[in-house]
């Protein structure tokens, strides 16, 4: 179906443009009336200015569909005038495309959550499904604050995760870069000179002109093996269920790493979970949809045993703690929440203890990592100008002797 960039304006007179889908001139025209709009001018999209298109939609687009929704619900404004609104005051022109296809949906009578369905790259199951829960109990804005919020959440933990591994990534490659310089440039200089000296070389200053040797001879399969064996296990990882479970497990039972990351998952567990139970999806759904959204293969298979154990009678409380997974503040929470009954309450407690707590530790691994890593660019320099200038130094002390 071919794609037009069109120019059109509303009822009270405002202009509009953007993209759209349509079969042809007419199917345009039909399209654009059932959002509102009457057509003005109108040219197919040129097949090569759409491959260097933005088709993205980031969290912070999502935020601000979501809160001003939920502005716009609040003050009593109709569902698909509060879309028509938001058309024209995207900037992404990917997302103002399917915001069209939402007018044009709605207005053809499908629910907001049907129609958000039909785009689950932007949309996810979590996302509907509240939506859904919101339109079933009449808290649709209550359901887009709450969206809101999580999503700015979940961005706020992204962006400092991309912090902590900023400094560290920056360093090494600085690092990398110094080696490979004085692997190539310098030390080949110094060999024929320690050579010429006519002394026994210390270990280290063999060892040093083995790895000068291996970058100036054998520099593309330092750089490809690697690539070569990232590329590979990503490969393996995703073809095998086995490999994606064990390398899920070992994520989890990192040294340090590996407590961050279960923490990240509880509370974006709870975060969620806590979500939909306040919206009134039942609990064993919203189980069973906690279990594609934590994303690693251990955990989702402990929701699939809590999942089964609870439908079989069993009490929430028990079920996770036989899962052997969950902490134990998860399970006393769920605990308080089940005798309470304000268990998203409760849940929410648990995601902000182990957000707050897992902030901490990023920044205090980020000041340690920065004093660390400077001591190990240190080591590398020293062991490097050592294993060069020892031998010259014990040259020079001969001489004067």
């Amino acid at each position: 179906m071919p794609t037009y960039n069109y120019k059109a304006i509303d009822k009270t007179g405002r202009t509009a443009q953007g993209q759209i889908d349509a079969i042809n001139e007419v199917d345009l025209e039909i399209r654009l009336e059932r959002m509102g709009l009457d057509l003005i001018t109108f040219n197919a999209a040129q097949k090569a200015a759409m491959s260097f298109t933005r088709k993205k939609v980031s969290n912070l687009d999502l935020v601000m569909f979501c809160f001003q929704l939920e502005q716009l619900t609040s003050a009593g404004v109709p569902l698909l005038e509060g879309l028509q609104d938001l058309r024209t005051s995207i900037e992404n022109t990917y997302f103002q495309k399917i915001m069209g296809a939402l007018v044009a949906e709605v207005e053809s009578g499908k629910v907001l959550s049907q129609a958000l369905s039909a785009y689950p790259d932007v949309f996810n199951e979590v996302f509907v499904n509240l939506v859904l829960a919101g339109e079933k109990t009449g808290r649709l804005s209550s359901v887009f604050d709450n969206l809101a919020n999580t999503l700015k959440w979940q961005d706020e933990l992204f962006s400092q995760t991309k912090r902590l591994l900023a400094y560290p990534l920056f360093v090494m490659v600085v690092v990398f870069s110094a080696v490979a310089f004085l692997m190539i440039y310098l030390v080949p200089q110094m060999v024929s000179f320690l050579q010429n000296i006519g002394q026994e070389l210390p270990l280290r200053t063999k060892i040093l002109i083995a790895i000068s040797h291996s970058f100036v001879n054998y520099w593309w399969l330092i750089i490809s093996f690697p690539i070569s064996l990232i590329l590979g296990t990503t490969a393996y990882i995703k073809s095998s269920d086995n490999a994606r479970y064990q390398f899920d497990y070992i994520k989890l039972h990192l040294p340090i790493t590996g407590e961050i990351l279960h923490k990240i998952i509880m509370a974006r567990f709870a975060r969620y979970f806590g979500l939909m139970y306040q919206t009134g999806i039942p609990i064993l759904e919203a189980i069973k949809t906690c279990e594609k959204i934590v994303a690693n293969r251990v955990i989702a298979d402990a929701l699939s045993r809590v999942h089964q154990q609870i439908n079989a009678g069993d009490s929430m409380s028990e079920a996770f703690r036989n899962a052997g997974l969950f902490p134990s503040l998860v399970v006393r929470m769920i605990k308080v929440g089940e005798s309470t009954g304000a268990l998203d309450k409760a849940l929410l407690n648990v995601s902000y203890f182990y957000d707050r707590d897992v902030n901490e530790k990023m920044q205090k691994m980020l000041k340690l990592l920065e004093p660390a890593l400077t001591v190990v660019l240190g080591l590398i320099l020293a062991f490097i100008m050592s294993s060069v200038l020892g031998p010259v130094y014990d040259s020079f002390s001969k001489l004067k002797i």
